[in-house]
């Protein structure tokens, strides 16, 4: 499975963004797609997931209410819309994928074992 996301920019304090992130490959493998994220000098981060089936979404408290995940199935596309954005949403993000048989916790790094390239959203004051 391979993924490439993309979306990220330069944005001032209370703008929007949308990221997205595209999966070929073995698709029908997967379960849903996740977003983190990863600011200079902190560790990875979960964002948002979406069941690729259920279409059930999760969401980290620091973005509930801010950011919305979406999927378009027949594209195999996942969409990360970023609003009210702070300074502090500054990070690459990262979109992922999980096997059907993957285990630990949907909010958990270690759970996925396809990543994208990153694409960094920037956020100024």
């Amino acid at each position: 499975v391979q993924l490439q996301a993309s979306g990220g920019g330069l944005v001032q304090a209370g703008g929007s963004l949308t990221l997205s992130c595209v999966a070929s490959g073995r698709t029908f493998s997967t379960y849903g797609m996740a977003w983190f994220r990863q600011a200079p000098g902190k560790e990875r981060e979960f964002v948002a997931v979406i069941v690729w089936s259920a279409g059930n979404t999760y969401y980290s408290d620091s973005v509930k209410g801010r950011f919305a995940i979406s999927s378009d199935n027949a594209r195999n596309t996942v969409f990360l819309q970023m609003n009210s954005l702070k300074p502090e949403d500054t990070a690459v993000y990262y979109c992922a994928t999980d096997r059907f048989d993957a285990s630990g916790p949907i909010y958990t790094s270690r759970r996925y074992d396809y990543w994208g390239q990153g694409t960094l959203v920037t956020v100024s004051s």
